[in-house]
């Protein structure tokens, strides 16, 4: 991935192309929203933050993101099931892990600040708490039942293993399925992630996050529904 951004990009338009960067800004104390309208070493010197090191912290999480989306390339219909499964817990389970709390920061700020004028935020924000609890509680089960009984099965290959194995997947594709209810609705409330003119720079990194936030659980679930769980039921 090209790097598409310099010591001149404005904050604002960093904190939109660069996942997490907000992390970043906020750990440096920088405004990235009604602030955000400068170029980044006018920033950074203003904080006392040294450029250089500031740059490469953002190239590195450019970077991150790169790598990320590759592994997204790869070929999971023949790979181990032990080293599926540990790809969606790194890839996607850890996503919603960290992405999930700082999503909910951000649609609850933006309910805050604009729920007057946009009324459809309150709306947003209680569809998108439903699912961050949902989701939460779906990784525990999958990463305390679901997966190691998979893994117990890869390694002895018993009948009652597998059974073990197999014994939640219903349960587990109805909550995919709702959660995909609820991604849906957001996109509806959003009107497909559209902004309104008077959108600062936190309400439209909250719907580009949002957006990437269906994408991730897009690839989440076709791992598990379309691949692993297939798999296991195919498997004589």
């Amino acid at each position: 991935m090209e790097q598409v951004f310099t010591r001149d990009t404005k904050v604002r338009e960093l904190v939109i192309k660069v996942p997490r960067s907000d992390e970043l800004f906020k750990r440096h104390k920088i405004d990235f929203c009604c602030g955000g309208n400068r170029p980044l070493h006018e920033a950074a010197t203003e904080k006392g933050v040294d450029e250089q090191q500031l740059l490469a912290e953002l190239s590195d999480l450019y970077k991150k993101a790169d790598e990320m989306k590759s592994s997204d390339s790869e070929d999971w219909t023949t790979k181990p099931y032990g080293e599926l499964v540990d790809h969606i817990i790194h890839r996607h389970h850890h996503y919603l892990v960290n992405e999930l709390p700082d999503l909910s920061f951000y649609v609850t700020k933006i309910f805050r600040v604009h729920g007057g004028s946009h009324p459809e935020l309150a709306n947003l924000h209680r569809t998108f708490h439903e699912l961050k609890t949902e989701l939460e509680h779906h990784l525990l089960k999958e990463e305390q039942n679901i997966f190691p009984a998979i893994r117990e099965y890869e390694a002895v290959r018993g009948q009652t293993e597998r059974d073990a194995a197999l014994s939640q997947i219903d349960e587990l594709e109805s909550e995919h399925d709702h959660a995909g209810t609820l991604l849906r609705d957001i996109r509806e409330i959003t009107s497909d992630f559209t902004l309104p003119p008077d959108a600062c720079t936190t309400y439209r990194m909250t719907y580009k996050r949002l957006e990437e936030l269906e994408s991730d659980m897009f690839q989440h679930v076709h791992l598990e529904n379309n691949i692993l769980f297939p798999r296991l039921e195919e498997e004589a």
